[in-house]
């Protein structure tokens, strides 16, 4: 995507409808998803979402892998006793979810299951169901965790803040 286009699409699209796209009510859901998930497995699960990108950052050369990695980094997703965070980061100006595991993670789970779980929420975005795609990519994600990186006997704490995060 052209540097001028993504540009364009930081500085008008639809950004400003985060709130109404993930409300209060959501991310209660959602947080509750996530905690409800993580009884299952070894994995932690964090999700972010943002509206846009700053106009410097796109121009700059910044993309929503780059800013995923970053986030990842931000907000400690690295910092489990596994490394078994993994990071759905939403950016909602352009379209796009980045799917980061850590290495404890990435190391069981192939890259191409956490694609077909981002392809399944983007499907569900563009149609407008946010809720719907958010709560179906926590749920797939648990599924996938659970398969490749199952709990043990041990206590499992809950190393991550399960609420989403609104940048």
């Amino acid at each position: 995507m052209a540097r001028m286009q993504r540009l364009l699409m930081n500085l008008f699209d639809g950004w400003f409808q985060m709130r109404r796209r993930f409300p209060r009510s959501l991310l209660d859901e959602m947080t509750d998803a996530i905690a409800d998930g993580e009884r299952a497995h070894r994995g932690e699960v964090c999700f972010a979402i943002e509206s846009r990108l700053a106009p410097t950052a796109v121009l700059e050369g910044w993309d929503a892998d780059r800013r995923a990695h970053q986030v990842f980094a931000q907000l400690r997703v690295w910092d489990t006793e596994h490394n078994s965070g993994v990071l759905f980061y939403v950016l909602m100006a352009e379209h796009r979810v980045v799917i980061v595991a850590d290495r404890g993670i990435a190391a069981a789970v192939p890259q191409s299951e956490w694609d077909d779980v981002r392809d399944h929420m983007l499907a569900s975005f563009a149609q407008g169901a946010w809720r719907q795609g958010s709560l179906d990519g926590i749920s797939e994600a648990h599924a996938l965790l659970t398969r490749h990186f199952p709990g043990n006997d041990k206590a499992n704490p809950d190393e991550l803040p399960d609420r989403p995060v609104l940048l």
